[in-house]
């Protein structure tokens, strides 16, 4: 089978490699769909993800696509099945697993980081990790699952409740998800800060009621003539230090910063422990997708959720470097992979 493997900074090579077998318990899937994630940048980059990397390893976590066999004692699945995959598989032993907080698990196994993953036009994949798409989802939609899943979990976390203000800051995939889990959330007002016209048009058709330009706006002034005087939620999507700050600034008494966006390892900002003490702010950050899987398809499916409208284009295998080193193009949109094209 056709591979992107991955074997250090800046180190992406497509070859050939022996098909995998699906063991006891596993299933093997042949991958559909597969979208570039921002970890998979900062992995290549020589960062390190939400798992250690350990190469040559197979990128590639976010996928969808067809059984084509299952190993023995697999009894949910058949060859043919349409599905997708939650990356993430834990011990179910560990102090973090038995105490409920199993995204902590000490023994995390991650398809496309610790295991081989999608960027591949074949994976085995342990069969607990695996649902069964939706019958209006297409492997697209499928490949989106994965984000989407994260998203929730971060949006549970900030306790926007009907007629809350939010701002998003970042119009990337990620905040796009954002803007539209915030409106389903409740909020009456959500503002969508973005420097790119094209990422703030989409924001736009996607519900956003103020979209701004922080480049070229005074934002506190815009978000004041809107009428968003009392922000209770803004969610940082960039992965930048200077836009968690301006989180914390923009964020209303009582409010809520959620800082999502994954900066590098070593990145610092810095915080007036004064302005968070003034105002009571709370400060929070979400990490990967723990029991969301299952709720992120059956918004997927109900077609409440737009996972389509940020991707650009689909790619092969031998673009997928391409997009990985090049930030002009990743600023286009989101990238999925499809091996077979």
């Amino acid at each position: 089978m056709r591979s992107a493997v991955f074997y250090g900074t800046h180190d992406l090579r497509v070859e050939e490699r022996q098909t995998p077998v699906p063991g006891p318990g596993e299933v093997l899937i042949q991958v559909k769909a597969c979208g570039i994630c921002g970890t998979d940048v900062h992995i290549y980059e020589g960062d390190k993800g939400a798992a250690e990397v350990q190469p040559p390893t197979i990128l590639g976590h976010e996928f969808a696509g067809v059984i084509a066999a299952v190993g023995s004692d697999v009894e949910r699945f058949q060859a043919g099945d349409r599905v997708c995959i939650d990356p993430n598989g834990y011990c179910g032993d560990c102090d973090f697993c038995r105490n409920g907080q199993v995204h902590f698990c000490e023994h995390m196994v991650g398809y496309g980081t610790t295991k081989n993953g999608g960027f591949a036009e074949y994976c085995v994949v342990d069969a607990g990790q695996v649902y069964l798409l939706g019958e209006h989802t297409t492997f697209l939609q499928g490949a989106m699952a994965e984000p989407v899943a994260c998203c929730l979990h971060g949006i549970d976390m900030c306790g926007i409740e009907p007629g809350h203000q939010v701002v998003v800051i970042g119009g990337g995939m990620i905040g796009l998800l954002m803007l539209q889990l915030a409106k389903l959330a409740g909020a009456a007002r959500v503002a969508l800060l973005e420097p790119v016209a094209k990422k703030r048009d989409m924001g736009r058709k996607l519900g956003a009621d103020v979209c701004i330009d922080p480049l070229q706006e005074d934002v506190k002034a815009r978000l004041e003539e809107e009428g968003m005087t009392w922000i209770r939620t803004v969610i940082e999507c960039a992965g930048l230090p200077a836009t968690m700050e301006q989180a914390i600034d923009l964020a209303g008494k009582k409010g809520t910063v959620m800082m999502f966006g994954l900066t590098k390892p070593d990145a610092q900002i810095a915080v007036r422990p004064f302005q968070i003490f003034q105002k009571e702010l709370t400060l929070r950050a979400s990490y990967i997708n723990p029991h969301t899987q299952h709720r992120a398809l059956q918004l997927i499916d109900s077609g409440r959720l737009d996972v389509e409208s940020m991707v650009c284009r689909t790619i092969g295998l031998a673009e997928l470097e391409n997009v990985l080193a090049d930030p002009a193009l990743r600023a286009e949109g989101k990238y999925i992979v499809v091996p077979e094209q």
